[in-house]
């Protein structure tokens, strides 16, 4: 009877122990995600459709801290000017050139894709993943720990769950899959990240898009890392005149 009280002891405590490990690896996914102070990176992004064929264009990204990211495209000609800030509390914009005007991007749009990639609103903004979704361990490999993001408001999200793969030693994202609302998984995102100085980042990311057998591989060509950027610079003024 003492073993079988203690074992039961034992059970209520395993799931609480597993939620609170699954909570702490998101956490550190987290720290080294956001871990510059701030930075300036310039991107190649190329387009692959499904018969193979592809195009080029070239952006500037800005970073500031967890919450503030600036995206404007600066080449091909056709595509230069068209940006993406992303502020805290779930506020995000979009400049088209063409229009002449920004654009609040709502939630129920945060599913669309930017500017023709396979990327989509609620993809391109900053935010700590610790806090949309909730974690829970699934399983491990060798290198990675699985983890199951359930959204935290499920209304305003695009994505039924995230399953993110999260390297064991240095925590940074390895693969990310995305299922829509019907359980379905419709993207999947591959990194290859390196240490530069003292941080770890993600030197490529291609995002596939397997309803459409479309993908968009972004790639790093030059980074900066804490240069100062003040948050008077993550402005609507900034995304249409920069």
């Amino acid at each position: 009877m003492k073993n079988f009280i203690l074992s039961g002891i034992c059970l209520l405590f395993i799931p609480f122990a597993y939620s609170q490990n699954a909570t702490d690896i998101l956490r550190k996914h987290d720290e080294v995600t956001y871990a510059p102070k701030d930075q300036k990176t310039e991107l190649s992004i190329i387009l692959t459709d499904k018969k193979g064929n592809t195009s080029t264009r070239k952006a500037v990204m800005f970073q500031k801290g967890q919450y503030m990211r600036l995206t404007r495209f600066t080449y091909p000609e056709s595509q230069a000017g068209i940006g993406f800030l992303s502020l805290p509390n779930d506020v995000m914009y979009v400049y088209l050139p063409a229009y002449g005007d920004e654009r609040r991007i709502a939630s129920h749009v945060k599913n669309q894709t930017f500017a023709g990639t396979d990327f989509s609103y609620e993809d391109m903004e900053s935010v700590p993943a610790s806090s949309k979704y909730i974690p829970k361990l699934i399983s491990t490999t060798k290198d990675a720990y699985v983890l199951e993001l359930k959204p935290k408001d499920a209304a305003k999200a695009s994505y039924s769950k995230v399953i993110s793969y999260i390297n064991k030693e240095h925590y940074y994202g390895m693969k990310t899959e995305y299922y829509n609302k019907g359980g379905v998984k419709v993207k999947e995102l591959m990194n290859t990240v390196e240490k530069r100085g003292n941080y770890y980042i993600s030197i490529s990311a291609e995002m596939k898009d397997l309803t459409k057998s479309h993908k968009t591989k972004m790639v790093i060509s030059k980074v900066e890392f804490d240069t100062n950027l003040k948050d008077d610079f993550f402005t609507v003024r900034n995304l249409k005149t920069l």
